[in-house]
């Protein structure tokens, strides 16, 4: 019935400021897409969570892991059949090294919270096995190495062979990106302990609220698994082996920005109909190609939800605005 369904939303901006692995757009870019769910998608400001490392943030709403994760866990808790769920991550990514065989590039998918502990593929992977049947999880990662960060989704747009070069641009960017060996340093200065495994040192600062990947690092059966054609769908800012850029223009008063986020706005500006999961992604492509990055947006998701509507716009009683 009208108005029964529920639009719940998780924003989570990292700036990382005063650091080395500091960004400038990451928290623009979730503020911009509040508006964008309130006003176009029929989104209640009051379901809105948002999380960002603003100079004096409070504790409770600092992008931490844990916070992240609770976040995410009360969404997923509130709904019900026919809820439209959305995740928007803008910050760094890294890939960690896979201790699955075979897997592609030996290497696995993780967001990079404001301290650190990490936020992996099967991490969002146990997120949409606990959706309830028919409630949909939109998330969308800009970040680096963010293609495949929902652990087995189906492939819709993936890996492209295009080979594009930068322009020069009247705007500096930064990638998304902490490498692996860095956040490996950061962590042993936090734990004091001599190894390379990166799981023992996350273990050993956060304890239970590591990620699931390392307290169950041996595990591989159907905890992963998908637990039917899922309701999960994924828009990352680029492939597995990419990074995502960060927008910091040089012009006075130029807004920094996540060049994903904003093609992803300026599709949905240039076309108030409604747009496919697909479309928004090829139509972002297109952008970020016209802007001359090397950078390519990937969908992620079941082939019906690949051609549904994003975040069911015209649905349930909201308005095309």
């Amino acid at each position: 019935m009208e108005g029964q369904n529920k639009r719940l939303a998780v924003l989570v901006g990292c700036n990382y400021p005063n650091t080395p692995n500091e960004l400038h757009g990451c928290i623009n870019d979730v503020l911009t897409m509040r508006d964008v769910l309130v006003k176009r998608f029929g989104f209640d400001s009051t379901n809105i969570e948002l999380l960002t490392d603003a100079p004096g943030s409070s504790s409770s709403v600092m992008p931490t892991g844990a916070n992240i994760k609770l976040a995410l866990a009360r969404m997923i808790d509130r709904a019900q059949a026919g809820d439209v769920l959305y995740f928007h991550y803008s910050g760094h990514g890294t890939r960690i090294p896979s201790k699955k065989k075979g897997h592609p590039f030996g290497q696995e998918e993780a967001i990079v919270p404001c301290d650190f502990n990490l936020i992996t593929d099967l991490d969002f992977r146990q997120l949409v096995n606990h959706l309830p049947k028919g409630a949909t999880l939109t998330i969308l990662s800009d970040s680096c190495h963010s293609g495949g960060l929902i652990d087995k989704e189906k492939e819709q747009i993936g890996p492209s062979s295009m080979v594009e070069k930068n322009a020069t641009l009247e705007i500096s960017y930064s990638p998304k990106s902490i490498p692996f060996e860095s956040i490996l340093q950061h962590l042993s200065s936090l734990t004091k302990i001599n190894t390379s495994d990166i799981g023992t040192h996350l273990l050993e600062y956060f304890g239970s609220e590591a990620s699931l990947k390392f307290r169950l690092p041996f595990f591989d059966g159907d905890l992963s698994e998908p637990l039917r054609a899922d309701e999960g769908v994924l828009l990352s800012g680029c492939q597995a082996d990419e990074t995502s850029a960060d927008m910091n223009p040089n012009k006075a008063g130029g807004k920094a920005y996540g060049a994903f986020s904003n093609a992803v706005q300026i599709v949905l500006k240039d076309n108030p109909g409604r747009l496919s999961n697909k479309d928004v992604v090829v139509e972002a492509r297109k952008i970020l190609k016209t802007q001359r990055f090397v950078q390519h947006p990937c969908l992620y998701c079941s082939d019906e939800n690949a051609n549904a509507t994003f975040l069911c716009q015209g649905e349930f009683g909201v308005l095309n605005i």
